[in-house]
């Protein structure tokens, strides 16, 4: 076996924050800032959880995108792991599995990777020695998938309970990985079967076939002592053939274990304290689809399998829907809890057992849920129950995931005296929505967003969690949202259904600051595209330009859908911009095709844009573009070349001297004593990526954020139009951040 070194770049990383407000420090060229999360109150996929077993309350959550959080009892809040991150590393804030040390609580290892695909680049395992207060990091030679097909499954990264040095990985791409030293280095385990590599491993989403391959490694603790490392551990593979294999000679051989269910795929593998193993199924992995499924429990000492399934299946009939998380009391194996999987209608279920799974009890039946906080819990119901945890030192304290957020309990015993389970949504910290776009309107609500999964949302106040925008219409997504520039009140936004046999019209506006909205009358005949997209408002709120998703033009309408107009020289896949200050003018921008187009007639006809500006985007990537909040028929555009100042006409105005790429851009109000729009951009200056600030149209820069808050990859920005250096920008999976100068600035 071939060692993997970790390409000389383990990283002791900055510390993180406890507190989500805590000020940055400045240095040179810095402002120091105060960040946090605008409040949503969760929204995400927490995929999985694990309890430290032996210190008291150490709770942690892994989520696809948002990375993976801690628990903080004292203050009843997630306090998130992974936002030293910069945008170059965005790939590791999806988690694609958790592992604690039995033996040293203060031990952490996050196995991480969003995507598989090779544009992504490969997956590390983050290894912390202070709880996740700090870390270092091994690069691994293969991808992983924290937000693919088979992310709810687990763990596929284990400690030996007996020797804390080794460790265990079971990889999607390349078989299975074992390390000597803590998680620094590791080496393929040539022994294991090539089935955790096959293409029966890899599950479908969308039009790629994703891989998925080893979804769980369990050791054995009986089968070695403190100091000597476990002989007898289980690998299960994401397969519907043969799947859960065993090793007794500490992981270098491996053979089938006999008797084991198959035509299903193992989603989890658990150990009770008694040596039977508890495992869940499913036909698919999850979490899109998952139409059958079932729960066994299989005792080694006799080697038998017996179905536990909490509602069985009738024989050759698929139940509709699978088996995921499952969990079992560490003092009392015969307590045993499991859900449902894809069990929409009315909602998955919770089931729990008090005698190893001869007997089930619903939980759900026995429960009150408190969804008053966030207001919009209502809506909402379990799903997606991938993880379910017991607190090893309090079996009244229980936990279970959904796509949303978590719910946890402190009276669960009270089912086995006929009493109601009450459950809360401990969302506090964990903010793991994506947004799509962001404004700041000059009046009205200071923050106004759209979302993939949950629409949209309008902040009055950025620490409470408001609903989501009021119905109808709903959307699945909120694509796009923009406010007149004279009219601040008047707001569009474009939405997506993933269930277009809904009907409803895919754009709609609001008179009142989105407090109220209203769909357009009609969609445009015969309109190209799956709704959604780019949408953007003349400054009088007298025109609306609509360029919906993968549509070859663009559509315009003078009276909010009761007549269109299809645009005039627009073609491609393209973003609409209103000018700010004259009605009359809109900006188009093809990224792929590198063009630029102005129209000066209110959006019915545009044309190309050439000159220095045309020259800039023709040789750009990455391009963006927003008009000038100060000045008519001028507009920035930026790209990993630069930020540049220009008009219509094709001049350029200004370049930035200091950002030599920027990934996203905004205005905010003037610095005292100026006239001109404060300038945000998230980007690169002399090779250091970061959040900055201008006071001169981009001549001059300050750094804002600091290595310990850094967010990943920032899709977009905004300062606000009335508060001096406050700053908004959406992540990638860490929500929506909000960030103000630690103390008051002079002009």
């Amino acid at each position: 076996m071939l060692a993997q070194a970790n390409k000389a770049s383990r990283w002791m990383l900055a510390c993180l924050l406890t507190v989500a407000c805590m000020p940055t420090h400045a240095s040179d060229g810095a402002v120091s800032y105060r960040y946090a999360n605008v409040r949503m109150g969760g929204g995400g996929f927490v995929s999985g959880l694990l309890y430290h077993p032996a210190a008291n309350g150490l709770l942690y959550a892994r989520t696809d995108v948002g990375g993976a959080y801690r628990w903080d009892q004292a203050r009843a809040q997630w306090t998130p792991l992974q936002d030293w991150l910069p945008a170059g590393d965005n790939n590791l804030y999806g988690v694609d599995s958790l592992a604690v040390d039995p033996r040293d609580a203060k031990r952490l290892y996050l196995l991480t990777g969003t995507y598989t695909f090779p544009a992504a680049g490969n997956g590390a395992v983050l290894i912390s020695t202070d709880r996740g207060s700090h870390f270092t990091r091994s690069d691994l030679p293969f991808p992983m998938g924290g937000n693919e097909q088979g992310r709810n499954n687990g763990e596929r990264l284990a400690v030996d309970p007996n020797d804390g040095r080794i460790l265990f990985l079971g990889s999607r791409t390349a078989g299975l990985w074992r390390s000597a030293d803590h998680g620094a280095h590791w080496a393929k385990v040539d022994g294991f079967p090539a089935i955790a590599t096959s293409a029966g491993t890899h599950a479908t989403h969308a039009t790629r076939a994703q891989p998925v391959g080893i979804v769980f490694v369990v050791f054995d603790p009986t089968s070695g002592r403190p100091g000597h490392p476990s002989r007898s551990l289980y690998a299960g593979v994401s397969t519907q053939d043969t799947s859960l294999y065993h090793s007794t000679d500490g992981g270098q051989s491996w053979s089938a274990v006999a008797g084991q269910p198959d035509g299903l795929r193992p989603h989890h593998m658990l150990r009770a304290g008694d040596g039977a193993y508890y495992l869940t199924f499913g036909d698919e992995p999850g979490p899109d689809s998952v139409h059958d499924g079932a729960v066994w429990k299989y005792t080694p000492a006799d080697g038998q399998w017996t179905d536990i399934t909490p509602l069985p299946r009738a024989a050759g009939h698929p139940s509709g829907y699978g088996w995921d998380g499952v969990a079992v009391d560490a003092k009392n194996p015969q307590v045993v809890m499991t859900a449902t999987f894809g069990h929409y209608t009315p909602k998955d279920l919770l089931f729990r057992s008090t005698d190893g799974g001869q007997h089930w009890q619903e939980v759900f039946a026995h429960s009150q849920f408190d969804t008053e906080h966030p207001v919009w819990l209502k809506e909402h119901t379990p799903h997606w129950i991938a993880s379910i945890a017991i607190d090893p030192h309090d079996a009244d304290r229980a936990w279970f995931v959904t796509g949303y957020g978590v719910w946890a309990a402190n009276d669960l015993g009270q089912l086995d005296h006929g009493g109601t389970v009450h459950w809360q949504f401990l969302d506090q910290g964990l903010e793991e929505i994506v947004p799509k776009a962001i404004i700041s309107p000059s009046a009205g609500a200071h923050l106004i967003s759209a979302m993939y999964d949950l629409d949209g949302y309008r902040h009055d106040e950025l620490e409470v969690a408001p609903p989501q925008f009021a119905t109808p219409p709903r959307y699945t997504d909120a694509d796009d949202v923009d406010y007149a520039g004279g009219k601040p009140d008047v707001i569009v936004r474009s939405g997506w259904l993933r269930q277009p046999s809904q009907p409803a019209v895919r754009a709609a506006y609001s008179t009142d600051g989105g407090n109220h909205w209203q769909a357009f009358a009609n969609e445009p005949a015969n309109m190209e595209g799956e709704g959604g997209g780019s949408i953007a408002i003349a400054a009088d709120a007298g025109h609306v330009l609509w360029f919906p998703r993968e549509a070859k033009h663009g559509y315009l309408t003078a009276d909010f859908g009761q007549h269109w107009q299809t645009t005039d020289g627009l073609e491609g896949h393209l973003h609409v911009v209103a000018d700010r200050l004259d009605p009359q003018r809109f900006y188009a921008v093809d990224a792929a095709q590198k063009t630029l187009f102005v129209s000066r007639d209110g959006g019915a006809h545009f044309q190309p844009i050439h000159g220095d500006l045309g020259a800039f985007a023709g040789s750009a990537s990455h391009l963006r573009l927003h008009a000038s909040p100060d000045v008519a028929g001028q507009f920035y555009l930026s790209s990993h070349e630069g930020l540049v100042l220009g008009n219509d006409t094709g001049a350029r105005l200004a370049s930035t001297r200091e950002l030599s790429s920027v990934d996203a851009f905004g205005f905010g109000m003037p610095a005292p004593g100026r006239s001109q729009a404060t300038l945000y951009a998230a980007g690169t200056r002399n090779g250091e990526a970061g959040i900055f600030r201008s006071i001169d149209e981009g001549q001059h820069w300050l750094r804002i954020d600091d290595d310990a808050h850094r967010y990943g990859e920032i899709s977009m920005i905004t300062g606000d139009p009335r508060l001096f250096g406050r700053v908004y920008f959406g992540t990638s999976g860490r929500g929506i951040v909000y960030g103000d100068p630690a103390k008051a600035e002079r002009p």
